[in-house]
């Protein structure tokens, strides 16, 4: 038995290397490349980009032709000094960048291409063209830079740009001098839009000349190109958005209740996608990083932390409905703010009182939201259980941590729990109480949101209940293949019976409430005014400046088709930037015109330049509302 055991081990064995080097020899030529690569050139064939299509079908990324010079190391000879300076004119380079790009070359491969200078236009190819064949190892590659076709939307494309040696080592597929999407579209969708590199074998002769196909081009392949996506992004609102921004800092979010499909996402100040292309994209990226004034490679609606101020008081009403703490016909009383905690007032502005819960929510009162919160927390036995069964509602609406949206992350916000409050007070050596915490209840104290957050509990409010996440992917190349993650429903833990008084409230705003100057005719809106606290440090000193005005909003009432968000910074009161500009967004997404002319006028026309230039802006604006 061992003897036939011994046997069938040795004609195994046999076989799998006979079978082996049978397709190393037939079928695996690239040890046979490889070993004759002393007299083959790969030149890689790069794919076209995928192009970038709005959700009507608008070409907003389409490519054009660059041409880089690339070198294989191995294969330079030394240049006479003449010859060597009037390469260097030709490149616009010194002799030194001559010296180090070639070091630079021969240290990430003697035997691969990479890249001396990139991105030469169609004008410089032509003239380099003529001279190229007199520098030996070096050659012209040509590749496909982005072509924008819109001036705005930097934020949501991103940019394309060299990959550096981490991504190389991550990732066979890129080699020095290779383009990858860094930011937005561009990188979450990379695998989708790059496309695949072909690959050329030229056969070289003893001088290093081109002397034809290597084996007649046998082993070449040919380029695929990348796929186009489809964006939900509407260009024409998009556009719009943008210009209601201009002069102001600030962001908006809209996007479609029923879908979860993002309409607009505008940050401001923005930048032309365009100087991100060419020969100056590195000089002019310089300059973008290095302005942290006005921070225009900051994304605000996705990265920028806010107190999310009036518009959280909507989900104050809604928890205390929930938990059974209120109920819409109960009125209470407000004397110009709210007494806690000894002498402690939480102010107020002027309005009728008392008021129920529509009356709270469309004139703002303070007063109001703070019992209900308090009474929410106070329902429990401990503060602690208060606190985290109100984090558990609010998490329900994407709060307090990534929502899951197919772009680049942005910030996660903040909605404190009990251990938070805990750390805090450093409990249990010092108690706290609902009181303690009470500015949570009108969005204010230790409660941070992105605008992104904001308007996605919008549309869950205008759903009466649920959302789909936000997403920014309609289809790629015409076929619907978004995610499921993104056709998955979720549901708050609010019944759907408690968000009718919220919404009559939310619709009573523009009625006769904060935001009563400035109706769209012929909508109905539902929003929400907010004068949310803001604070910096000066000289090390916490200093309050001027407040920011948000609005969160959603049209029209029944069957809504926008939710939208809308902050600017040091806009101090909700009506008087942010809820214009939402107003406005609305209007233009569903009926294509605007009849409010006087409001368009004065949003584009106004500016908080002169606002942002102040070191301090002065007293605040913080009544809330």
């Amino acid at each position: 038995m061992r003897k036939y055991l011994f046997l069938l081990i040795v004609i195994s064995t046999g076989i799998l290397i006979s079978t082996r080097l049978f397709y190393l020899q037939v079928y695996d030529t690239s040890a046979q490349i490889s070993s004759q690569n002393n007299a083959v050139k790969k030149i890689f064939d790069f794919p076209q980009r995928g192009f970038i299509f709005d959700r009507n079908g608008k070409i907003l990324v389409s490519n054009q032709p660059s041409y880089d010079v690339m070198v294989i190391p191995k294969n330079v000879e030394t240049l006479d000094p003449n010859l060597k300076q009037e390469f260097c004119d030709l490149l616009k380079i010194t002799l030194e960048d001559y010296d180090r790009i070639l070091e630079k070359a021969r240290i990430y491969s003697p035997r691969l291409p990479s890249v001396v200078v990139a991105q030469f236009t169609k004008e410089e190819y032509a003239y380099l063209s003529e001279k190229i064949w007199k520098y030996k190892g070096f050659y012209i590659q040509k590749r496909a830079l982005r072509d924008y076709q819109v001036s705005n939307s930097a934020n949501v494309f991103g940019y394309i740009a060299e990959v550096n040696n981490s991504i190389i080592k991550k990732n066979p597929y890129y080699l020095m001098g290779d383009l990858i999407g860094k930011s937005g579209v561009e990188m979450e969708y990379e695998e989708v839009l790059r496309g695949k590199k072909g690959v050329k074998y030229l056969q070289m002769d003893r001088f290093n000349r081109e002397i034809g196909p290597y084996k007649e081009g046998i082993y070449d392949t040919i380029p695929i190109n990348g796929k186009d996506i489809t964006l939900t992004i509407d260009a024409v609102l998009q556009e719009y958005g943008e210009r209601l921004l201009i002069n102001k800092r600030g962001g908006i979010v809209a996007l479609e209740p029923a879908t979860g499909e993002i309409l607009a996402l505008i940050t401001a100040p923005n930048y032309d996608p365009k100087l991100l292309v060419g020969r100056e994209r590195s000089k002019n990226f310089t300059k973008l990083w290095y302005d942290t004034i006005s921070r225009p490679l900051f994304d605000r609606v996705l990265q920028g932390e806010y107190p999310p101020g009036s518009p959280f008081k909507s989900l104050t009403a809604l928890i205390g409905l929930q938990e059974g703490v209120i109920n819409t016909s109960e009125k209470i009383p407000c004397y110009d703010g709210y007494n806690y905690g000894g002498n402690k007032k939480l102010g107020c502005h002027p309005h009728r009182s008392p008021l129920s819960m529509v009356g709270g929510i469309s004139n703002s009162c303070n007063t109001y939201f703070c019992s209900v919160y308090r009474r929410s927390i106070e329902r429990y036995p401990s503060p602690q259980e208060g606190m985290d069964n109100w984090k558990k509602h609010l998490e329900s609406f994407g709060l307090g941590n990534y929502i899951g949206y197919d772009l680049p992350p942005g910030k996660k916000g903040l909605i404190p729990s009990s251990e938070f409050y805990n750390r805090w007070y450093k409990y249990p050596k010092y108690k706290w109480y609902a009181t303690a915490t009470i500015s949570n209840a009108i969005g204010q104290g230790e409660v941070i949101l992105t605008p992104m957050q904001m308007v996605n509990f919008t549309a869950a409010i205008a759903n009466k209940g649920w959302y789909y996440k936000p997403h920014i992917l309609k289809k790629i190349s015409n076929i619907d293949t978004i995610s499921s993650k993104y056709t998955k429903r979720y549901n708050t833990t609010i019944d759907a019976q408690y968000f009718e008084p919220v919404i009559e409230g939310m619709f009573d705003v523009y009625n006769e409430g904060t935001a009563k100057y400035i109706q769209i005719p012929d909508i109905e809106i539902c929003g929400k005014t907010g004068t949310a606290e803001n604070f910096t440090k000066i000289d090390g000193k916490k200093v309050q400046l001027t407040d920011h005005s948000i609005f969160i909003a959603f049209a029209p009432k029944d069957n809504p088709k926008i939710a939208i968000a809308v902050i600017v910074e040091n806009g101090y009161w909700g009506s008087r930037w942010a809820g214009k500009i939402a107003g406005l967004m609305i209007e233009k997404h569903l009926k294509g015109e605007i009849t409010r002319k006087d409001m368009e006028a004065y949003v584009l026309n106004g500016s908080l330049l002169e606002e942002y230039e102040k070191p301090y802006s002065g007293k605040p604006f913080n009544i809330n509302y």
